[in-house]
């Protein structure tokens, strides 16, 4: 791994003294966007966070000073409420968005909200080929990058004419609202029948056009891999590649539980090819599956914003957040990759998913305790920030209780 521009980051509960630049501006309050705060607010730099939702974690870390919520009234209300802090009291504050929408908002509103702020989200003119996967599997298919088979059921009057093997999933290509399609992630289906019926079900939550059917490709979580870099122009100024061996659910996992650096230069490869051919300027991880039968690595997802398992790069000399800080206001960045061997666990959600995973045989209990054992880099808990750490189950809880309580998807 190279030298870094840079120190690590204090862990002693004391922030270093402010440097150069101004603050940061976290639009999310979940876990990923309390990974930015820790990693921005122990180096100095002041952080304040826009609620979005449900969550509030990360509203409650001790290195943010100040949290607001963001408008929920569309897209235009909530672009003037940032032009509003840029004009004001934020002007030339650096914005971190944490989710696929919000990053989306600012990568659509770029010239605006670059006027008053500094973005470390590429336009919408890049940013699309990340986030529509219909765009991103066109272009890994031009470049001769593995990707499951794929079907566009709108292109072709519906799911009726196409020659789908099974198994195969149903996707969404984006998720701009929260429903049960898009809160699953995919759907599993087994025969032409049970995709018709799916596929009718789907086109009442999300746009025809924005429906996929793709092959399943076997295998589990030891076959889950990510490339993780930042990037200026697709050109990786820092990099890590992890095994993502666990995940919740553990079939389409909407998010990873436990998750291994490791070096795969099989993925690695290919992924630069992609975001150079994309020009990615920022923060994404390239999501891959092994096929259990070929062994191919195929390209399964990129996403344009800080990953939920990001903090691992810290553990592995790689802070990603606090380089991507430095990146977007111009400061140095000397090439950098995450060393193998370090580990990241969200336990609140590892816990129960490996306990089913124990229950149904699928994973020794004795194997899965040595995966936790030694130094393990928490999601959420941290001992100079314990409050997000002490708060997350009852705050889970009451988030779950809420979206019962309206009728929404869990």
């Amino acid at each position: 791994m190279s030298a870094h521009p840079y120190t690590a980051a204090p862990r002693s509960g004391r922030p270093s003294a402010r440097p150069q630049g101004q603050g940061a501006l976290v639009i999310g309050a979940e876990y990923r966007a309390l990974g930015i705060a820790r990693s921005l607010g122990r180096r100095g730099i002041p952080v304040e966070v826009l609620t979005h939702g449900d969550d509030v974690l990360a509203a409650r870390s001790r290195y943010v000073r100040r949290s607001r919520p963001l408008p929920e009234a569309g897209a235009e209300q909530q672009v003037a409420f940032l032009l509003e802090l840029g004009h004001g009291e934020l002007a030339g504050w650096t914005i971190f968005p944490s989710g696929d929408e919000t990053a989306a908002l600012v990568a659509r509103h770029h010239a605006l909200l670059s006027q008053c702020f500094v973005l470390t989200t590429p336009p919408w003119a890049v940013f699309r080929w990340a986030y529509d996967k219909r765009l991103t599997y066109r272009l890994a298919s031009s470049l001769e990058l593995g990707a499951p088979r794929t079907w566009y059921p709108a292109e072709h009057g519906g799911v009726a004419s196409l020659d789908v093997r099974f198994p195969a999933i149903l996707k969404p290509t984006v998720k701009p609202t929260f429903n049960r399609l898009t809160a699953a992630k995919a759907w599993r289906v087994d025969s032409a029948r049970e995709l018709a019926v799916r596929y009718a079900e789907a086109c009442e939550l999300v746009p025809a056009d924005d429906l996929v059917v793709q092959e399943l490709v076997p295998g589990d979580g030891k076959d889950q891999f990510s490339y993780a870099a930042l990037c200026a122009e697709g050109r990786p100024l820092a990099e890590i590649v992890a095994r993502r061996t666990r995940q919740y659910p553990p079939d389409f996992g909407r998010a990873s539980t436990f998750v291994e650096s490791c070096s795969a230069p099989e993925i690695a490869a290919p992924a630069r090819s992609l975001l150079a051919e994309m020009r990615f300027d920022g923060l994404v991880e390239v999501e891959f599956k092994r096929h259990a039968e070929t062994g191919r690595f195929l390209i399964l997802d990129v996403n344009p914003r800080a990953w939920g398992w990001h903090t691992l790069g810290a553990a592995a000399g790689v802070d990603f957040s606090y380089l991507a800080w430095r990146h977007a206001n111009g400061l140095g960045v000397e090439f950098a990759r995450g060393r193998p061997g370090e580990r990241w666990v969200r336990l609140s959600t590892d816990v129960p998913t490996s306990l089913k995973e124990i229950a149904a045989g699928r994973l020794a209990a004795r194997a899965y305790a040595r995966t936790l054992l030694g130094g393990v880099e928490g999601a959420i808990f941290a001992r100079d920030d314990p409050v997000p750490g002490l708060l997350e189950l009852p705050l889970l809880a009451r988030m779950l209780v809420r979206r019962v309580a309206r009728g929404s998807p869990v």
